[in-house]
């Protein structure tokens, strides 16, 4: 009659059992250890901090149109045409890149008598965009643009820019940044919190547009140099910045 070994298969079940309780303690080890489910939202502070830098304006931009009236749609487009080339050509003359002169607006309308239907003549209107980027001649083109243009010369606006601004910007930046971290270490101080790591960042720039400077509107009576002052101009910066309280 055959014997069989019970032991071993004793010895089996036993292995089986003991590596059954030893992944049902390592499971039971893992969920101890695991971080609970987040009940809310953590502990944490949104603040804003804005920077200002103040740059000298390098740039002056004018809007510089020539107007003629005449009886006839020919003349009034050929005097206006060929009075705005010559103020181009001073332009250029003067030291003016081709580039920094542009074609901002062609206009021609009808002139009506004191009835409102009848048409008496037409007005021809070409306006240019000059960019001067040497602030110091400034005061000599503006009186070359009038001297050249003559009565029919309008300057209809002057804006004062930095050409450059992107060091101002990024110093804003920064101001800004600090300004956020500083209100926001004075919440976690006035909470009894310290301050930990920022979640988040967002930016809003804030750069001051041109300043017009005001300009007779109307031909100018001489060619007197025109005084410029170009002030200051202030870059600023906002951002919005989120630290965790801990």
């Amino acid at each position: 009659m055959p014997i069989i070994s019970r032991p071993r298969v004793l010895l089996r079940l036993c292995v089986v059992l003991l590596t059954a309780l030893g992944v049902a303690a390592s499971a039971a080890c893992d969920s101890k250890s695991a971080p609970p489910a987040a009940g809310g939202t953590p502990r944490q502070v949104t603040v804003i901090g804005n920077g200002h830098m103040d740059g000298t304006p390098d740039t002056l931009t004018t809007n510089a149109a020539i107007t003629f009236v005449a009886s006839d749609v020919t003349t009034a487009m050929n005097q206006t045409s060929e009075r705005q080339q010559a103020v181009i050509d001073a332009l250029v003359n003067a030291g003016i890149e081709r580039k920094d002169i542009s074609t901002a607006n062609v206009n021609l309308q009808s002139q009506y008598g004191s009835d409102g239907t009848t048409v008496v003549g037409y007005q021809a209107s070409n306006a240019i965009d000059v960019t001067i980027r040497d602030l110091g001649s400034a005061s000599r083109v503006l009186a070359l643009i009038a001297s050249t243009g003559g009565n029919a010369t309008r300057i209809n606006s002057v804006n004062l820019s930095i050409n450059d601004d992107s060091q101002l910007v990024k110093d804003a930046r920064s101001r800004a940044f600090k300004d956020a971290e500083d209100r926001a270490q004075q919440y976690a101080d006035l909470s009894g919190l310290k301050l930990g790591k920022v979640i988040s960042i967002s930016e809003a720039p804030g750069t001051v547009p041109p300043v017009p400077v005001p300009m007779p509107r109307g031909p100018m009576a001489e060619a007197a140099a025109v005084p410029i002052e170009p002030g200051q101009q202030t870059v600023s910066f906002e951002v919005s910045v989120v630290w965790e309280l801990g």
